[in-house]
């Protein structure tokens, strides 16, 4: 694996950075802080003004509360910095729309269906997409047990398989890591079932 060769002569000319960080509280639920930064590098000119090269012109924060199921019991943005000062920032609290929504059961859909379009702002709801993949890794080891064998549930294979190139049930990383829930042929798919114990 590669990246394409970055050219010997580029300019910087605009930057996005997208950070997440998830808390534990000490009334057991989990805090989630999503913000979104936009800088350019040159003086900008907007509808609303000249922005200044290195002023965030979007500067936005999302923030969830979510239980250990992974249920959103609470949500809200906030917009510091935007292109329409006055306008961008009145969207209410559309974001309180996220509050039922469960981050592993059908999530991105279901924010796009309450959120898409005029019904959010465009840059907080794409940061939205992100948020399962990161709250199920700072859950990991957590809340979750990722460890073959981990699980009560002796008929349930880690979560994580399935899920990624490298955790396919017929790859060498399962064959390896999670053995019992190895199937040395494609196709597969549903619930893993567990191999057969062999006696010993």
């Amino acid at each position: 694996m590669a990246l394409p060769t970055a050219a010997p002569q580029r300019q910087l000319k605009h930057r996005r950075s997208i950070d997440l960080a998830v808390y534990v509280r000490d009334d057991g639920l989990w805090e989630v802080d999503a913000r979104l930064v936009d800088v350019k590098t040159r003086d900008h000119q907007l509808a609303s003004g000249v922005r200044r090269a290195g002023e965030p012109f979007h500067d936005m924060t999302l923030r969830l509360v979510v239980d250990r199921e992974l249920n959103i019991v609470s949500a809200g943005a906030v917009t510091d910095s935007m292109p329409y000062p006055g306008h961008c920032d009145q969207h209410g609290d559309a974001y309180a729309r996220l509050v039922g929504l469960n981050l592993f059961r059908n999530f991105r859909q279901a924010v796009k269906e309450r959120l898409g379009g005029i019904h959010g702002c465009t840059h907080i709801t794409e940061m939205t997409q992100v948020l399962p993949t990161a709250v199920i890794q700072a859950f990991a080891g957590e809340v979750f047990d990722v460890r073959e064998g981990a699980s009560a549930d002796t008929q349930q294979a880690p979560f994580q398989l399935d899920r990624c190139h490298a955790l396919r049930s017929d790859g060498e990383a399962v064959r390896l890591h999670y053995p019992r829930w190895y199937r040395p042929h494609e196709g597969q798919s549903g619930l893993l079932q567990p191999s057969p114990v062999e006696p010993s």
